[in-house]
């Protein structure tokens, strides 16, 4: 059969949706290429899916936000898994334009979940995010712990997701697994993260903005790390037998941290790519932002445990394989 990825011209979504194709699965694709940041990007993303999928692969540029426009562009398609990561991303970014949230991780999520009890899909896994511990001060955070506290609205649509979920579970029984995902990294990632914006000012010389002045911790996970567990958690739904799941609920849905169970100091993350750079990087030390945490560290022991979680990829190796990709993907942009 066929798998539905939405954000498939995302960061995680392309990297999700090239290993289903390398394993054969058929994959229909959606996203709305929006102007968060590089269309650009996405568009080199879709190419390059395109390339390992080719007849295997659709894409459809629908905004999942609209239930109409989405409903359009799949009728007619047949697929019985979905992998729901399309999202307005960015804590900084909810700041300035909350509705954008609103519209893709809101009513963007409640029409995932009415497309899913409508098909009576097999298994859909979604992403959440780290971002709902809030300023929990206990670590490692655990699916466990309270999370009723968030400081970014981005953090509080995630968790609202993960409310609405456990309603459509317990309603009509949509076997679900809910994916916090710790900070990630990698070839093809994101312009706004940490890691390109580092590399890129380092290599033309600019000054880096350090927030919290250095003094922050972050389980930076590598891409391939990711996608592994993503697919082991699609591979392996909850079953409806009534028994607490991952999160504590009783449903067929459970919650997963997905990270590397290593938090790695921000310092560290820059000298580590001033060594892949070959250059020192001029610090710009700056205060904590607005709805930004001091640290994050993922227990990472029921995905582990229960689908063979087991991320191997040293932070050293991934910025390496970060900063290589970056150098040629600006080079082909620039046409050098």
């Amino acid at each position: 059969m066929t798998v539905l990825v939405t954000g498939a011209a995302g960061f995680i979504g392309m990297h999700v949706t090239a290993a289903l194709l390398a394993r054969g699965e058929h994959v229909i694709g959606i996203d709305n290429f929006n102007d968060y940041y590089s269309p650009e990007l996405k568009e080199a993303r879709i190419a390059e899916l395109e390339r390992i999928g080719g007849d295997r692969l659709t894409i459809h540029r629908v905004d999942i936000g609209d239930d109409s426009e989405l409903a359009a562009a799949l009728a007619g398609e047949d697929f019985d898994r979905i992998i729901h990561l399309a999202a307005q991303a960015g804590v900084r970014y909810s700041l300035d334009n909350p509705s954008a949230y609103v519209r893709a991780n809101l009513a963007g999520h409640v029409n995932i979940l009415e497309l899913a009890r409508q098909i009576k899909v097999r298994h859909l896994v979604y992403a959440s995010s780290s971002s709902v511990y809030g300023a929990n001060k206990t670590m490692p955070f655990r699916v466990e712990d309270r999370v009723d506290q968030p400081i970014s609205l981005y953090a509080a649509t995630k968790r609202a997701d993960e409310l609405m979920s456990e309603t459509y579970a317990h309603l009509f029984r949509i076997p679900q697994t809910g994916l916090r995902f710790f900070t990630v990294y990698g070839p093809w990632g994101r312009p706004d993260m940490a890691l390109w914006k580092f590399t890129a000012s380092i290599l033309s010389g600019k000054p880096i903005d350090v927030y919290n002045h250095g003094n922050m911790r972050r389980d930076f996970t590598y891409i391939d790390d990711i996608v592994d567990g993503v697919i082991r958690s699609l591979d392996r739904p909850p079953a409806d037998d009534g028994l607490a799941k991952a999160g504590g609920y009783q449903t067929p849905h459970r919650l997963y941290n997905i990270g590397n169970n290593r938090p790695e100091p921000l310092m560290d993350l820059i000298s580590t790519i001033e060594r892949a750079c070959g250059r020192k990087a001029e610090l710009n030390m700056l205060p904590m932002q607005d709805g930004d945490v001091p640290a994050t560290f993922a227990d990472i022991a029921a995905i582990s445990r229960e689908v063979g979680y087991s991320p191997s990829t040293d932070i050293e190796i991934g910025v390496i394989q970060f900063v290589d990709w970056f150098r040629t993907y600006q080079g082909s942009a620039t046409g050098g």
